[in-house]
């Protein structure tokens, strides 16, 4: 997987390239969406919580990896979208979904080496799509690449919002 860096760096890059398009999406609308790229990789809690000690705890066999699909995704998204007010609900589900799916994208895209992907549509299916074979999990290029991507719409961005303040 792309590290967190690279996932909160391409998502920043979509919700600014949103923002020219929507004049609704502020700063705040941007969070959401990096936010929301964080999502998949709360699995990463097993590493505080273990599954096998929330398994004896329940009493049932458990893991966490089904938060890494696009079911679970839907899950926590949802769940998301209750914290914030009845009108903004929408928006709040739709660009967290936007940063969830840049985040399942990327991981799509990596070299394995069984060739296929992890199970994304699990538990609707259990098929394992071809894997991408563009980059290594080690690779440290898509962070540079989504750097300064980054970068590049910031600038653009900033130099946009000072020509309307001047105007």
């Amino acid at each position: 997987m792309p590290d967190v860096l690279t996932h909160v760096l391409v998502s920043y890059t979509l919700g600014m390239l949103l923002s020219v398009r929507y004049a609704w999406l502020r700063p705040a609308h941007v969070t959401l969406v990096m936010a929301g790229a964080l999502v998949p990789d709360l699995m990463k809690i097993q590493l505080l919580v273990p599954d096998e000690f929330v398994a004896w705890v329940l009493g049932v066999p458990f893991t966490w990896s089904p938060i890494h699909t696009l079911v679970g995704s839907a899950l926590i998204i949802g769940l998301g979208g209750l914290f914030v007010a009845p009108a903004q609900r929408p928006r709040t589900v739709a660009l967290l979904a936007v940063g969830a799916g840049s985040h399942h994208a990327l991981d799509l895209l990596l070299v394995t080496a069984s060739g296929e992907a992890y199970a994304i549509f699990w538990p609707l299916l259990d098929y394992r799509p071809p894997a991408g074979d563009l980059y290594l999990s080690s690779d440290r290029w898509p962070a540079v690449v989504a750097g300064v991507s980054a970068l590049c719409v910031w600038l653009v961005a900033r130099r946009r919002d000072s020509d309307l303040a001047h105007e």
